[in-house]
């Protein structure tokens, strides 16, 4: 078994919107990642999806969106992201999604000795874009992504791995410390998968090591449109 990661797919297929606005990055994009993941994936592999996958404002053109994923191999993890405003109800969102597609929140899922938790996060303090009205949805962000972590720890078994996919950056363009990352190293994860940061003025280091957890930045024009391979 491998596992990739990718993330801010932005799919649009029951609406007008299109990425190719904000570069040539984005032209031809979704087409570019699935030639990828077909040479990569079999179905034996797993596929971490770090957020903003689908522009549907509701649950039926969101799934709309996620089916056409449904040809490719491997089984789907995924997170909420900012832009996925579809993201409400999660046992409605379960039941309607297809086959080999998990969707976490604040929870966990186990392949083999390897534990996925997830949640959505939310930018740390020294960020430019935080603000002091943030400051409660951080917080309450931290308390979500223990819940999820917690649920990691309650699965683990001697010798598994807990691995972390969120869709904010964990921390600052500093790297500097925040709860999440404190979180992640009370709870003894290995990796964690983000997203969220585009274009040339975003931090393009796509793995990091930061007391002993190896981040990896998985934005798909920051990865030129191919998954990147986080274990196996």
């Amino acid at each position: 078994m491998k596992i990739y990661a990718i993330s801010d797919l932005h799919m649009s297929t029951t609406s007008d919107k299109p990425m190719d606005i904000f570069g040539f990055t984005w032209h031809n994009y979704l087409e570019k990642i699935h030639a990828d993941w077909e040479e990569k994936v079999t179905d034996e592999d797993v596929v971490l999806i770090g957020g903003d996958i689908s522009w549907a404002m509701d649950l039926k053109d969101a799934i709309t969106d996620i089916n056409t994923l449904v040809g490719l191999k491997g089984k789907k993890v995924m997170v909420r992201g900012n832009h996925d405003y579809w993201w409400k109800s999660i046992s409605r969102i379960r039941a309607s999604l297809p086959e080999t597609f998990y969707a976490l929140q604040n929870d966990s899922v186990k392949f083999g000795n390897r534990i996925i938790c997830g949640s959505r996060a939310w930018c740390t303090e020294g960020s430019p874009d935080f603000k002091e009205q943030d400051r409660k949805i951080y917080l309450r962000e931290v308390e979500r992504l223990r819940l999820a972590l917690g649920s990691a720890q309650k699965a683990q078994e001697e010798g598994d791995e807990i691995y972390c996919l969120i869709h904010y950056p964990p921390f600052n363009a500093k790297r500097e410390n925040s709860l999440f990352t404190e979180l992640f190293e009370s709870f003894g994860v290995k990796k964690v998968i983000y997203g969220h940061l585009h274009g040339k003025d975003s931090r393009t280091d796509l793995k990091i090591e930061k007391n002993g957890i190896t981040y990896y930045l998985t934005s798909c024009d920051q990865t030129d449109n191919k998954l990147i391979l986080i274990d196996g």
